[in-house]
């Protein structure tokens, strides 16, 4: 396989002889950026490149006509967590160590924006074990400067893992899952520090209208609002990553919170979705979150807004020259949600899978792991190009190695998509894909070729397994477990080989053989 490591040495020495100090330094110009995307709760059918046709997203979908757009692509985990802890580590949910939201709620009262106003160890998720090599640690020692720039959720400040002990050059966004369930912080972290916001004290995500408040005055929702908001603040730093490190190779997460609820935006893609949707019912907030005004036009103007950052990234590569040689990923990181006004159903959200509650975010669905994935490579990726190849994010890790040239050092349940990206045949697939999901009722999945078996509530003593024909029945709707046993126990036998114990956070362990 012709990968760009094995073609730049060549390129590296002969431009060494023509005045460059040295080779190395040839051979780091020559390998590409990497900007991975990763948004939060966007389900399979949320792009307009994917088949939606409310919410508008050119510069994405430029993305997706310029490169490759994969149509059988899987999220680590049904939530955010454990699904970043997969990406990180190249590990699946049955070995990587993060299995579920943890808020490791033995600190104190973690739930409480006051209290961790007050006291940041009580901000942030169970952390990645000490000594963990991630995905950003091997762009380290390929060369790369390393940055991240959105949401971390894989441990709190002062533990073993914040992004910049992790493998990180660089961090600005928010340490905290929780914190982010507003997009008006009164802190976000650049590196290990707080930098503190021009905005008054913290909406707990749960406030409501006062007393006599009219639902459909649109002043009265003005109390959700305050004045930084962050999406437009770390778009500035992810920028001055970019422009700080043009120089030399990088790599960028950038791990932006939306459209993750609360349904909170800027207000000028707000009012572009209030003239194109009419007049709507207000979210007054019984599904959680913060109540809003409008909740399509603003959901569809989250992601909107996102798209036109998208866009503006892609202007800047260009600007600074470095666009050719950049990939841009983009994912998410679960599927659509179902609460916070975000109503899934009427985006049709995850497209032609089901949609709505129990079919999206927190679910091994296919709704809820199931997730768009497009990349964009000039010069190297066919423009306009589908992929149908099995893939995860466990990928990630033997993929970003292998275009850099870096030894993958680690243990890693991935398999390289270079040859898929680069028009090769891919000689190496997945046998199977698996999940074991530790949160609420537990629940198991394996896609194994067309199959997809999946055991739900087996913290109920549930061991019965459905299963679905995914070439006919991308729904799940037909359980044809009865009529193929030996399929159903040679997926059984794949759960209770790719299951170890977490031996960091037992809590998840409930699994049985």
């Amino acid at each position: 396989m012709n990968t760009f490591f094995k073609i730049t040495p060549m390129l590296g020495m002969a431009m060494a002889t023509t005045g460059c100090d040295t080779a190395a330094d040839s051979t780091n110009a020559q390998k590409p950026n990497i900007i991975y995307i990763i948004a939060d709760d966007m389900g399979y059918g949320e792009l307009g490149c994917y088949g939606q046709e409310k919410i508008e997203t050119p510069n994405i979908d430029a993305l997706a006509k310029s490169g490759m757009r994969f149509t059988q692509h899987y999220s680590g985990a049904p939530v955010s967590g454990p699904s970043r802890s997969v990406l990180m580590t190249g590990l699946h949910l049955g070995h990587t160590p993060v299995r579920g939201n943890d808020e490791v709620a033995s600190r104190g009262n973690v739930w409480s924006h006051a209290a961790m106003l007050a006291d940041s160890t009580l901000e942030g998720q169970a952390p990645i074990p000490e000594g963990t090599k991630t995905i950003a640690t091997l762009m380290k020692d390929a060369g790369y400067q390393t940055g991240v720039v959105g949401k971390w959720g894989l441990g709190h400040p002062g533990s073993n893992s914040t992004p910049n002990k992790a493998g990180f050059d660089f961090f600005y966004g928010y340490n905290c899952q929780r914190q982010a369930h507003t997009y008006y912080p009164m802190f976000l972290y650049k590196n290990e520090n707080r930098v503190y916001l021009d905005n008054a004290p913290l909406l707990t995500p749960g406030a409501r209208l006062k007393k006599g408040e009219d639902k459909y005055d649109a002043e009265n929702y003005e109390q959700f609002s305050r004045n930084e908001y962050a999406g437009d603040l770390m778009f500035d730093e992810l920028l001055g990553f970019v422009d700080r490190s043009k120089d030399e190779p990088f790599m960028l997460m950038w791990t932006t919170p939306i459209p993750h609820v609360s349904l909170q935006v800027t207000e000028k893609w707000v009012e572009y979705y209030r003239e194109k949707f009419g007049d709507e019912e207000p979210y007054t907030g019984a599904q959680g979150y913060l109540p809003c005004r409008y909740p399509h036009a603003t959901y569809a103007a989250m992601i909107s807004y996102l798209d036109e950052q998208v866009g503006l990234l892609v202007e800047k590569l260009k600007e600074e020259g470095i666009y050719d040689n950049t990939i841009i990923m983009f994912t998410s990181d679960n599927g659509s949600t179902f609460n916070g006004g975000s109503d899934s159903p009427w985006f049709n959200s995850n497209g032609p899978l089901r949609t709505g509650k129990g079919r999206g975010k927190g679910t091994v669905t296919e709704g809820g792991i199931r997730v768009p994935f497009i990349v964009s490579w000039p010069g190297h990726i066919e423009a306009g190009t589908t992929s149908d190849h099995i893939s995860a994010f466990w990928d990630m890790v033997p993929t970003f190695t292998d275009i850099t040239g870096v030894e993958n050092t680690n243990r890693t349940d991935g398999i390289s998509l270079l040859p898929t990206l680069l028009g090769e045949e891919q000689t190496e697939t997945h046998e199977f894909l698996y999940w074991g999901f530790g949160e609420g009722s537990g629940s198991r999945a394996v896609r194994m070729g067309k199959w997809k078996g999946v055991i739900y509530n087996i913290r109920k003593g549930n061991d019965v397994m459905e299963l679905y024909n995914l070439d006919n029945d991308i729904r799940e709707e037909h359980d044809l477990a009865a009529e193929n046993p030996e399929i159903v126990a040679k997926i059984k036998a794949i759960m209770v080989q790719e299951h170890e114990d977490a031996t960091h956070y037992p809590k998840f362990n409930f699994f049985k053989d």
